[in-house]
């Protein structure tokens, strides 16, 4: 590899709820990442022969782990992105049963699965390992992402390295400790703190085989391209700008609470977070009184202590910069802000939860994802122009349709588009079901079987009679 000369900051922590700074660690050099490929690539000869079982056992071992640590890892998370402290717990501890999800399942979904054949023999499809993988994470979950990209490739005897976001480098290095701790062989699972210009270099590396990306639209693109180029596999999820569809409600109260509940998780950071809340006009006003009232009862607070009637700050200082920005240009153009809305002076990075509507084609909120806690709330006149509303959207992540009548409701989901539809739930989420999207959402799935189904060598094998 050339050597490469960074213009970026280095990976750097600061704490969002203050802007100080905290630990930094230096890019690696040329040679370092020189020595983890070719360790990557060595330690995958020996991981794929070692039995599926066996690869299990310690994959089951790093879920373990998870837990047993979610407290620690939730207090590293809270500082470097300010997720609320119970909410960095819980990820962690989720973390925990999508790895031992992957333990118990993987072999079995891994197996060899015999196919009707004309021919006189048997005919099989098998599940392969195909090599080193690049995984390029982000920083809103910074131990979720990881999990639900690793585990399933780990049991299958693929090999990782692992570029984490710039601002969470405690959180990627508490992951890589864990994983040696449960005796992940030596270059199996590495983690490098590469930096933009050495990433082109390492996905066209003719040793990494396959890149997975968690990020924006435009990092998606640019790794697709590269990608493409040197012919390598890629998955891709990527922003998403969801449709929360209410058709009508025997208690509205308690449905814009779901909303809202909804929408400000993890400080509505989330890529399937309900960013267009679409609501029948024979409710909206109710409906968004109730978010309103929500939003106004709030107050800053610390991360670390997550007390009730608080929020959390954005990851950084410049996204919620970034946030405003987008709602400031909503309402002068005509968009009505009902509450929040207001950044902190100073460093941190507190937005206050805001409670928009009025937002039409021309504003920048209605085309671009809103990634933080912005409600903005549709009224509609009937369940077709719910549904044309819902769909006019670059993204297709997820979606959800609401109704007291489920088969209304079913009508209205069957044909959102989007790679994960559910109805009168906001998400079905958990480790055994699929999670990715469609159109500018980005490609491929991740948990669940199909979490089994990219990184593979879907081998024919036949023994003639």
């Amino acid at each position: 590899m050339t050597a490469t000369v960074s213009t970026q900051p280095r990976y750097q922590v600061v704490n969002p709820a203050t802007g100080e700074p905290g630990e930094s660690f230096d890019f690696a050099t040329d040679a370092e990442v020189e020595a983890i490929l070719a360790s990557s690539d060595e330690a995958y000869r020996s991981w794929r022969d070692l039995p599926i079982t066996e690869r299990a056992k310690i994959v089951k071992r790093v879920g373990e782990l998870f837990k047993e640590h979610s407290s620690r890892l939730g207090a590293i998370a809270t500082e470097e992105m300010g997720k609320p402290l119970p909410e960095a717990v819980d990820e962690a501890d989720f973390c925990g049963d999508i790895f031992d999800y992957f333990a118990t399942e993987g072999p079995g979904l891994a197996a060899d699965q015999e196919i009707k054949t004309f021919s006189p023999g048997k005919a099989f499809v098998q599940k392969l390992p195909i090599g080193p993988l690049l995984g390029i994470m982000p920083w809103n979950y910074p131990f979720y992402q990881i999990a639900r990209f690793a585990a399933p490739n780990l049991v299958l005897g693929n090999t990782i390295v692992l570029k984490h976001a710039e601002s969470v480098p405690k959180s990627a290095l508490a992951v890589q400790e864990l994983m040696d701790e449960a005796g992940v062989p030596r270059g199996v699972y590495q983690n490098l703190f590469a930096s933009y210009e050495q990433i082109e270099g390492i996905i066209g590396d003719r040793r990494i085989v396959g890149v997975s990306l968690t990020g924006s639209e435009r990092a998606g693109s640019v790794v697709a391209s590269i990608a493409g180029r040197n012919l390598k596999k890629c998955v891709l999820e990527l922003g998403g700008s969801d449709a929360y569809v209410v058709l009508d409600s025997d208690d509205v109260k308690a449905s814009a609470d779901l909303a809202w509940d909804t929408r400000i998780g993890n400080t509505g950071q989330a890529c399937n977070s309900n960013k267009r809340m679409i609501v029948s006009s024979d409710i909206f006003d109710g409906f968004v009184e109730r978010l309103v009232e929500r939003a106004k009862n709030l107050k800053a607070g610390d991360p670390a202590e997550a007390a009730e009637g608080t929020f959390a700050p954005l990851s950084s200082r410049r996204a919620a910069e970034t946030l405003h920005e987008q709602v400031q240009d909503a309402v002068s153009k005509g968009a009505t802000l009902h509450a929040g809305g207001e950044l902190v002076d100073g460093p941190a990075a507190y937005y206050s939860p805001a409670v928009l509507t009025g937002v039409t084609p021309e504003m920048r909120a209605y085309r671009e994802e809103l990634f933080g806690p912005v409600a903005v709330v549709y009224s509609v006149g009937s369940d077709d122009e719910a549904l044309t509303l819902a769909n006019d959207s670059d993204y297709g992540l997820g979606g959800a349709v609401f109704s007291t009548d489920t088969q209304r409701a079913e009508k209205i989901a069957r044909r959102l588009e989007s790679g994960m539809s559910n109805v009168n739930t906001p998400a079905n989420e958990g480790q055994e079901v699929p999670f990715g999207g469609v159109k500018r959402s980005g490609f491929g799935r991740e948990l669940g079987p199909l979490g089994m189904d990219e990184f593979v060598n879907k081998r024919l094998y036949y023994v003639a009679d």
